[in-house]
Parts: structure tokens; sequence; C-alpha cells
């Protein structure tokens, strides 16, 4: 069976600051998801990440389908209205346009989606971030698909052999390139070690290019010109037969590496994943957080979600997390905690530099 998964993400109002969710805009969201059940949509659920509203969906519409895009935006649009009334923080801020004009795309949202034919058992594996940029998922998909050292299935299982290509987005020329792993790990490295700017959008399986992960990739900065918030990415995997296992999907969110983000989107911190109920940065508006939904797909229905960092063999990732969130935040404003000068021109820095300006004489 063909259908869609899309996974479409807003920020519409933090309750309270920028910390989470107010029950409210999930009620309204899956009201409106309810109402188009069987008709537009085969399924879906609604979660959080933090002050982040998460549409997961499944469809026949295919990728990009104008009637889904607009669902999921009338949904953040009448989400932002009663964000306003409660006078939520940052209401609508990922609504950077006025109209709807074909798909999210450009327009603030947050968009992953991947068209397949369902397997005789088809597990995916759905991450949502906040407080990080889109960049924050090239480290673990690296480690999903390209290091044996993390995916044994790389080295064990013979259908894996052959590997997977990434496909690479270049944020500032709007470019594409297509990396096939293991031949080019190098040049893969060579630039997806560089987040800010060059990110993981797609992975497919080279024997057959079967698609097996995609995420989000918009910047809202690049999009409005101007800092207004961090993009708090999404992504889905597909896990086992061919792909990797759901442990080995896993397994690189055990050590939780720098991202870019935390508090007002300035700052490198540890990569935290946590349960739905730790989905609720408040330390220095953070750290980072990282939640999985598993989902088992039948007949494109959505079994689930199982809330896959819950588990307590995460417990020591945590741990590890607030420990360098220690010795991160004792840096204070100096770099690295704060981001590099490239990076700051993207947040509010420039228009306190700009105040300085002129008082800055030559030596």
């Amino acid at each position: 069976m063909k259908f869609t998964l899309s996974v479409i993400k807003a920020d519409i109002g933090g309750y309270p600051g920028h910390s989470g969710m107010h029950p409210a805009l999930m009620e309204i969201a899956s009201k409106e998801l309810e109402k188009v059940k069987g008709k537009l949509i085969m399924d879906y659920r609604v979660l959080h990440c933090g002050d982040d509203l998460e549409l997961i969906m499944t469809h026949t519409k295919g990728v990009d389908s104008k009637e889904i895009h607009k669902l999921a935006w009338d949904i953040f649009v009448k989400g932002t209205e009663t964000s306003k009334k409660l006078k939520l923080y940052g209401a609508g801020q990922d609504l950077l346009k006025d109209t709807f004009s074909g798909n999210v795309r450009g327009m603030g949202p947050g968009v992953a989606e991947m068209e397949i034919e369902e397997r005789k058992s088809e597990p995916v594996m759905v991450f949502m971030a906040d407080k990080t940029e889109p960049g924050a998922w090239n480290y673990a998909l690296y480690k999903m698909f390209a290091d044996p050292f993390s995916t044994a299935g790389l080295v064990i299982d013979p259908s894996m052999h052959t590997g997977f290509t990434f496909e690479v987005h270049d944020l500032f020329e709007h470019k594409k390139v297509l990396l096939k792993c293991p031949d080019e790990i190098y040049d893969l490295l060579a630039i997806i070690g560089q987040p800010a700017r060059y990110v993981v959008k797609a992975v497919y399986r080279n024997s057959d290019n079967e698609i097996a992960a995609s995420t989000s990739t918009q910047r809202l900065s690049l999009i409005a010109g101007k800092y207004v918030g961090k993009d708090d990415p999404v992504m889905m995997v597909r896990a086992q037969s061919g792909f990797p296992a759901v442990g080995e999907v896993l397994e690189p969110f055990s050590f939780p590496y720098l991202v870019a983000g935390w508090m007002r989107g300035s700052h490198h911190g540890p990569f935290m994943p946590v349960g739905f109920a730790q989905a609720t940065p408040t330390r220095f508006d953070g750290p980072p957080r990282v939640i999985c939904a598993g989902f088992q797909l039948a007949d494109g229905m959505l079994e689930g979600p199982t809330d896959m960092f819950k588990d307590v063999s995460f417990d020591r990732a945590r741990s590890k997390a607030n420990e360098i969130a220690d010795y991160m935040r004792r840096h204070g404003p100096f770099e690295p905690h704060r981001l590099s000068a490239a990076e700051m021109e993207y947040t509010t820095l420039p228009g306190v530099l700009e105040k300085l300006g002129p008082r800055f004489k030559k030596i």
C-alpha cells in the first residue's frame, strides 16, 4: 500500500514563555484533524516538543500536497487566534506570511514528508526537537546510515552492504548535492560538519533508491531576514528490513552531542534525549531537547506512539547532558558557549552592534 507520511510543526505560542505547550492548542489541532480523518487524511497524532505543535498525518495525497499543507496551515492559524487571546508568548511566531500560498515550505512551519510503499512490517521513528536548528540531525543521520561502529547492520546485514545516499542541502546558496556512502563518506563529513549551512534533507538506500529518512530544513532567520526564533526541526526514519534496526536508529542519541540553539537561539548546548513528559525545556530555556515517537504503520494507520526515549537506558545520556550544560553555562557570554560571529549574524546581536557602531574609532 502506497501512502504519504507528513510531519508538519510550528511554534504558535509558548506556555509559559518558551517552555511548553498550552493544552488548548493541542485540543484545537486534534478536533480539526478528527473532522477530516477518513476523508482528507487516513490517520493522525498531535504531539508537542517544548513550545512546538507537531502534526503527524498519513494520507494518499503525496508529498507537498496543497490540501494537506493548507489543512496544517489553517490549524496553525486557528491555534494562533487562541494563543493571542491567552496572551501566550510568541503567538504565531512561525507563521511568517499572511496568506497561504500553495504549501507551507518557506512560510515558517517545518515539514518532513515521505511517500512510501508500506512493507510487510513498517516501523517508523518520528523525532521532534526544540531549541535547536535543522543541522542538529546531521550527526545522528551520519551515525545511523554511515557509521558501522554505531549501526552494526552496515557490517552484518547483506541488505545494507551497498550503503546509503545522503541528500544534502546548502541553505545559504539554495543548492543540493547527493553523496553516495560509503564511497563518499569523507566528502559528506567535509560539509555536514558545518550544520548551520549544510543540512541532510533525506537519505536513500543505494540498492533500490528507497527513501529511508526525511527531515525539515527551513531556517526561519533566512526566510524572515531577521531572528524570529529557532527552527526546532522534525525528522522521520524508517527502521528494520534493509534499514537500521530501531535500536540502531536511536543509538546516536545515547551521546548528547552539541547543537546550536538553546537560549535566544544563540548558544551551543547538549542535545538531550527525553521522554514526552520531559520535553519542557526550562533551564536557560533548555538545554535543547529531542523526543522520539515510535510507530508501527498498518495500512496507513498509526499504531502508537511509543515514547522511545522514556527508556531508562537513556538516563546516562540525560545525566551527561546536564553535566555538559553545567560546563557550557560556566562560559557565560563567551564562545564556544555563545555561537560564532558568523552564526550570531542571524540572531538579535546585530542590533546591539549597530548601536555601538558609531562609537568605534580608528586606531
